[in-house]
């Protein structure tokens, strides 16, 4: 098995995503931050990357809402700040 950038890409990408829930779940980080959407965003749009290049199409759908829902949390997140 051969190791290429866009594995490192997407294995990165899921560290990023288990590290996150990692914090979550140590109360060092709020589900409600900027820092927990903008991780989870980092972290689907490093495994979509890879997924270009080795296709999964149930893989895409769920890294594709993924990032959705995170950039959703971002715009969220600076919505509320103004208020």
């Amino acid at each position: 098995m051969t190791f290429s950038l866009y594995d490192l890409l997407g294995s990165l990408g899921a560290a990023t995503l288990i590290l996150t829930y990692f914090l979550l779940q140590l109360d060092r980080i709020k589900s409600t931050s900027f820092w927990y959407s903008l991780l989870n965003a980092v972290g689907a749009a490093l495994i979509l990357v890879s997924l270009i290049f080795d296709f999964n199409l149930p893989s895409l759908i769920i890294e594709a809402f993924w990032l959705i829902i995170s950039l959703y949390g971002i715009i969220k997140f600076f919505l509320q700040r103004k208020l």
